[in-house]
């Protein structure tokens, strides 16, 4: 166990376009997803502890979102992300410096619900809030996971679930 708690956010990537002949990986956000995402950013620093760090898939829906979140913290990009199963996600989370408290990861459904409920387990997790992920995960959708261990040891059911918010 860690002496300084940390916070997991895990934030789904905004709504995204679909337009003609676009492959999926590339999709941008539509004008809502533009705006929801700014919403994040928002509800994000009046919220939450100021974001150390960021791992986000590669994806064009996922970069754009980042970058309407105005969140400013060195960004990794990892290709794994995308399309990924939990495990994979843990094993990056698993790869982050311990000087990071606060790491914000940019993802997809249904690796990000299944993430969110796959990490809680510890006593703190609120059982509402673990319904509300487990019912819908929507575009924007951010999850709040406390960690009492290092990145490096966190392993499933090794969190609290203690928020959702989905920014409208």
């Amino acid at each position: 166990m860690s002496d300084h708690p940390r916070t997991l956010i895990l934030l789904r990537h905004a709504k995204s376009d679909y337009p003609g002949g676009v492959a999926d990986h590339d999709r941008p956000l539509a004008p809502r997803g533009i705006r929801e995402a700014g919403l994040a950013g928002d509800w994000m620093r009046a919220n939450l502890p100021d974001v150390d760090a960021v791992l986000c898939s590669t994806a064009t829906r996922t970069r754009e979102t980042l970058d309407r979140t105005a969140i400013d913290a060195p960004v990794r990009y990892v290709d794994r992300l995308y399309d990924s199963p939990p495990g994979a996600v843990i094993d990056e989370i698993n790869s982050v410096a311990d000087d990071v408290a606060t790491l914000l990861v940019i993802g997809h459904e249904p690796t990000m619900s299944q993430l969110a409920l796959g990490l809680a387990g510890v006593r703190g997790t609120d059982p509402r809030t673990e319904a509300r992920v487990a019912t819908k995960y929507p575009t924007s959708g951010i999850a709040v996971l406390d960690v009492d261990r290092s990145w490096r040891e966190l392993e499933l059911g090794g969190a609290a679930l203690v928020g959702f918010h989905v920014p409208r």
